[in-house]
């Protein structure tokens, strides 16, 4: 399916605003990134692959889905990867080197009942926000990663269990946790819920400390996020494409690149056995001819 972005190609490069904003806040929210009609497919999509996750018994007693590495579910999914508003965004943040190391398609239905207390701000990384600690508590770890996030229904008020974010956090290492866990805790000074209209994006640094929140609406919250990563970081998600059906064939080679692959291990870290850099990965040689490298900008080198 063709949906109309105009001339809008997934290399536009960002604005230096919003690349400021980005580095300061750890979020951008973008405005009407899908079309309707696009927004209106990717949701059928959803309701599918959510009606067979069902029958299968993967959703919560409440009906909630939390489904790793869902882009072979559908061919919308595999073309997320170049959304032409969207991608800019990660190649102009994180550079030509990247790959999804993890993504998920989430339902939340509205809650069966009153919100117990809990406490869900993090990080996103695992290990990420341990291995490559610093004994300096005001010298932030790297990013490593960001996630674009979808929003395909109305989260356009509070409550409807949208994420929670605090701008600027994603600067500090750790987040002051509340003693008693068992009775409800306001949230962190500072906390927003990104409300947010169908068809609308945000992009987030995965050190920004966030949350989820109760869905205590009537409505049903659906979200698809993708989450890009260095090629030398391994997959969180498993992702076994068919190589040989037609997904895959229907893939360009940066979406490939996208999905993990390489030529050999070094390709991963950018260079060939030589040790040059290998002008032939796929999004750096799209970059390249069109003129987007920039020796100034550390990850577009």
């Amino acid at each position: 399916m063709a949906f109309d972005y105009g001339d809008r190609t997934g290399y536009e490069p960002i604005s230096d605003v919003d690349r400021k904003e980005f580095h300061e806040q750890g979020f951008l929210l973008l405005r009407n990134v899908l079309t309707e009609d696009h927004r209106a497919a990717l949701e059928a999509a959803v309701d599918r692959v959510y009606e067979e996750e069902k029958a299968k018994g993967n959703t919560t007693k409440d009906g909630t889905l939390h489904l790793l590495g869902f882009l072979e579910r559908d061919e919308l999914f595999g073309e997320l990867l170049t959304h032409p508003i969207a991608f800019p965004y990660m190649w102009g943040l994180a550079g030509w080197n990247i790959y999804t190391h993890h993504n998920h398609l989430d339902v939340t239905p509205p809650a069966l009942e009153p919100e117990k207390p809990y406490w869900g701000w993090h990080q996103d990384g695992y290990r990420q926000n341990s291995d490559p600690e610093t004994m300096d508590p005001n010298l932030p770890r790297p990013m490593f990663s960001l996630k674009v996030a979808y929003v395909l229904s109305d989260l356009s008020e509070n409550g409807r269990g949208a994420t929670k974010v605090i701008p600027g956090s994603h600067l500090r290492n750790s987040l002051a946790r509340p003693t008693d866990l068992s009775v409800h805790n306001p949230d962190p000074e500072g906390t927003v819920e990104i409300t947010a209209n169908p068809g609308d994006a945000f992009i987030f640094d995965r050190r920004q400390w966030h949350s989820r929140s109760t869905n205590l609406s009537n409505i049903t919250r659906k979200m698809l996020f993708v989450g890009y990563t260095y090629r030398w970081i391994r997959p969180l998600d498993e992702l076994h494409p068919d190589k040989d059906g037609e997904w895959y064939r229907n893939r360009t080679p940066v979406q490939r690149q996208l999905l993990g692959e390489g030529t050999h291990t070094a390709n991963y870290w950018g260079i060939n056995w030589d040790g040059y850099i290998d002008d032939e990965i796929p999004l750096r040689k799209e970059l390249k001819e069109r003129g987007l490298l920039d020796r100034n900008i550390p990850w577009l080198r």
